[in-house]
């Protein structure tokens, strides 16, 4: 049979096997694609004409909840900084009230075709980064860009529900979906508290019963009165847990700095965080973020968290940067290449008392390149290094000592950084975990590993830097969140870089 018929053959095939009644509801939304696609044009068409334009908002021969959703969220925008008003919400309405009185097939298609291009509409602002946020971008794939509406709209037909996928705003970072909650609450808990400052030189202590007691509590909105009672260590202890202190219920030196600051202190620093989780994917593109101020990471997929880990951030004077790229390999049995303040530092003082580079697992190596030749310890000028008039590359050899541990995962840039295991245990137990030189160590390589390759890789033989590429690169988002979600809502940490400003 010639190719073009028995093509021809396949594609009928189907249709004649299925020459009976549709259902009831399929052949009314047949009748709204006839309708759709007779009134579709320009983006929404690329969306629509790949599904045989297949209505996306109809349900049983009316408008689903979905739409009910949609209003919803579109109503709320103001927390995103966003206008309701932008998006038609009350033709919107009418649309869909036109659509439930008359389902005819031409009102259910304006209803969907309003819908479709308002929920494009807002995903796109939603997602749309402010300036200066600070995150550099390594690699095309996680460069900002603006979206297509029908890109948007088929990452929202692919769900499992739209109502959810809406509802959850399924295209934002669940960091930010959280905030965005967070943010309501805290102005409700902590936002219309009486504006007091109380004096920097006291400690107020459970029991005692100085003057300043009554400004804590007038200041914290409990009744009035000179007494530390237990209420007002409860209090206490929920303020300082929501502003990262130590809930001690003490009003000490950090806690009445914190309560000075006031709501709108806390209230700019939570839509700071907010603008720097709007630069994260949802949870349905597979990535990874790394927050370098609490030292978490979280990995995610298929709409949802799969794992998260400890890690071991970079110092305050050796900071983990705000940066994305793409994971595309991973390296076992690594070398690592010691930053040269560091050979400076602790390599050639160690040298000088006597120890030797073999004795250390080191090599010294004439220069950067790919495949430097090797330095005799002797060749090497020490004192001048540790003076730091000279410099000289050294690296760890692999095994169960090396820095990077048995693993590095590589997102190639020009500051050197990457996450890598690590044979020191003991940081991850600390609770402030900003010790490294900018790179990432992993609290558990191993499973991140089978994570991104579906089993856990392993070197062939002891052969050093084997290189072993990812079967799907991976967006890794390394960002800084001084605010961040908690079960019970959300918690200020430290600065400890010093990002967030006055």
């Amino acid at each position: 049979m010639p190719l073009t018929l028995l093509l021809t053959a396949c594609a009928v095939a189907p249709f004649v096997a299925r020459a009976q009644p549709a259902a009831p509801a399929e052949a009314a939304k047949a009748s709204v694609a006839t309708e759709i696609r007779a009134g579709v044009s320009g983006k929404l068409k690329e969306f629509y004409a790949p599904r045989g334009y297949w209505p996306l908002w109809v349900e049983k021969d009316a408008i689903g909840p979905q739409a009910d959703a949609l209003l919803a969220l579109i109503a709320s925008v103001d927390v995103d900084g966003l206008d309701p008003r932008d998006y038609d919400p009350r033709g919107l309405q009418r649309l869909i009230e036109e659509a439930d009185a008359s389902p005819t097939p031409k009102a259910l298609a304006r209803a969907d075709l309003a819908l479709s291009k308002a929920l494009a509409a807002v995903v796109a602002d939603m997602r749309r980064p402010a300036r200066g946020m600070g995150m550099r971008y390594l690699d095309p794939e996680v460069e900002p860009r603006d979206p297509d509406p029908s890109d948007l709209l088929r990452a929202a037909a692919i769900t499992p529900s739209l109502t959810d996928y809406i509802q959850t705003a399924g295209w934002m970072s669940p960091f930010y979906m959280q905030l965005r909650t967070a943010r309501a609450d805290y102005q409700a808990k902590w936002g219309d508290l009486p504006d007091v400052t109380l004096p920097e030189a006291v400690k107020l202590r459970p029991g005692g019963r100085v003057p300043e007691i009554a400004l804590l509590r007038h200041r914290l909105g409990l009744s009035d009165g000179t007494a530390y009672d237990r209420v007002l260590v409860a209090r206490v202890r929920s303020f300082q847990s929501d502003h990262g202190l130590t809930a001690d219920g003490v009003a000490g030196a950090q806690t009445i700095v914190a309560l000075n600051r006031g709501a709108s202190y806390y209230e700019r620093l939570l839509a700071l965080n907010m603008e720097r989780t709007r630069l994260l994917p949802g949870p349905w593109v597979r990535h990874i973020v790394v927050d370098a101020a609490s030292a978490r990471l979280w990995y995610y997929s298929k709409g949802s968290l799969d794992g998260t880990m400890k890690v071991v951030a970079g110092a305050k004077h050796t900071q983990t940067p705000m940066m994305a790229g793409m994971i595309r390999y991973a390296t076992l049995n690594p070398y690592w290449n010691i930053p040269p303040d560091l050979v400076q530092s602790r390599v050639a003082p160690k040298i000088l008392n006597g120890a030797s580079l073999k004795g250390l697992h080191y090599e010294a190596l004439a220069d950067w390149s790919a495949n430097p030749a090797p330095l005799a310890q002797s060749a090497i000028d020490w004192r001048s290094v540790a003076a730091g008039r000279s410099e000289v590359r050294v690296r760890q050899l692999p095994g169960g000592d090396n820095a990077m541990g048995r693993v590095k995962f590589m997102f190639p840039n020009d500051l050197g950084i990457y996450l890598h295991d690590t044979p020191s245990r003991d940081l991850f137990a600390k609770p402030a975990r900003h010790f490294s030189n900018g790179c990432v160590r992993l609290e558990d390589a191993q499973r991140l590993g089978r994570w991104f390759f579906g089993k856990q890789p392993v070197a062939d033989g002891t052969a050093p830097e084997q290189h072993q590429p990812l079967p799907q690169p991976v967006p890794v988002y390394l960002t800084y969140l001084t605010a961040v979600p908690t079960a019970q809502g959300v918690q200020f940490l430290p600065d400890v870089y010093g990002r967030d400003g006055d």
